[in-house]
């Protein structure tokens, strides 16, 4: 059974010692996509590997020629409306509109919105919502039941949650978003789910909306994720971002790929049946659903970090976590070579 043992992250930011004479460089915070630990410890070159440690979506959206303009100049006003305008079109929304460098940007700026006071955390959860209120002198604290928000000057919520998947309908945040301060609502991993978003509802001042645009199409390299609420909070935001805090390429791909209405649907339908095809594979090797999302899945098992180690072997890279003996989350493989090595590394874990 997973269990939370110790849900705090590490906040403190450790650095490691300076080599040469080179800046100190910061020690990262425990997360999926770390592709260069998993070669050092395991070997193999990086075309051998299967990242399925982040919940991207591997088979992504194609990027489209771009102009050489939009290398050349900085992007303007009218560059960033129109991809406003995307945004609330796809997302069924009115609210006001900001793109930021990928939710994480956003996870960093939020803290800073309003002067410092109690946070509560539905968690555990992706850990660098605490770190990031942390660093900015909230007082943090880390609940389990959605009720248990209620009374902090801001609340944050992951829906769907990450790494489990656990959902709250919409009624229940609406009605926590009206006995907090600030209700901060994660929607990282929402797009097959669009029902399910308060995107169309963040017009309310207490109320705040994330959403990421790298995974569900592929392309977190683009580093693009849009704050979604009410216009005062959103136009400070936008003052603490600062000037050109998207690049121009990220704009033109966004937008593009944001009204491709054909793409995402049948996006979404192949992620659910690749969520069937994934599921059954796990149940075979003796990994027992949790729960997730149309990116990722969690699963039980006896030793989490047993069996990381034998998909390892294969060239398979799952994520564990450092507050679950049996939790191992495994991303959704794209073209069929990679649900094939997939499935060879699961057969492993029978023998």
């Amino acid at each position: 059974m997973i269990m939370p043992l110790s849900p705090s992250p590490d906040v403190a930011g450790r650095v490691d010692p300076p080599v040469g004479g080179s800046l100190p460089t910061p020690r990262r915070r425990d997360h999926g996509g770390d592709l260069d630990a998993a070669i050092a410890s395991f070997g193999g070159r990086p075309d051998e590997w299967i990242d399925l440690s982040t919940g991207i979506n591997r088979i992504p959206y194609s990027v489209p020629e771009l102009a050489s303009s939009v290398w050349q100049r900085l992007p303007t006003h009218s560059d960033f409306e129109r991809l406003n305008q995307a945004t609330r079109r796809a997302y069924a929304t009115d609210a006001a509109v900001l793109p930021v460098a990928g939710a994480q940007s956003a996870i960093q700026l939020i803290p800073r919105l309003v002067p410092h006071g109690r946070a509560a955390i539905l968690g555990p959860t992706y850990n660098e919502h605490r770190a990031s209120l942390a660093a900015q002198g909230w007082s943090v604290s880390e609940v389990e039941r959605l009720n248990e928000l209620a009374g902090a000057d801001l609340a944050i919520v992951v829906n769907p949650n990450n790494p489990d998947g656990r959902l709250h309908a919409k009624e229940a945040l609406l009605d926590l978003a009206t006995r907090v301060g600030r209700l901060v609502v994660d929607e990282s991993f929402i797009d097959a789910t669009p029902e399910l978003s308060l995107a169309p509802l963040a017009r309310d001042g207490r109320l705040i909306v994330l959403r990421s645009f790298g995974k569900f199409y592929g392309l977190a390299g683009a580093r693009l994720g849009f704050v979604i609420g009410g216009g005062e909070d959103v136009a400070r935001l936008a003052e603490l971002a600062g000037p050109w805090n998207v690049s121009g390429a990220a704009i033109e791909i966004g937008r593009i790929a944001l009204a491709d209405t054909i793409w995402a649907a049948q996006t979404t339908a192949r992620l659910q049946s690749d969520v069937r095809r994934m599921d059954k594979l796990a149940a075979q090797a003796g990994l027992e659903l949790v729960g997730g999302t149309a990116l990722f899945r969690l699963y039980d098992c006896a030793d989490a970090s047993a069996v990381q180690t034998r998909l390892a072997r294969s060239r398979v890279w799952s994520r564990i976590f450092p507050w679950s003996k049996g939790g191992v989350r495994l991303g959704l493989p794209g073209p069929e070579g990679e649900w094939r090595q997939l499935e060879a590394a699961l057969a492993d874990q029978r023998s």
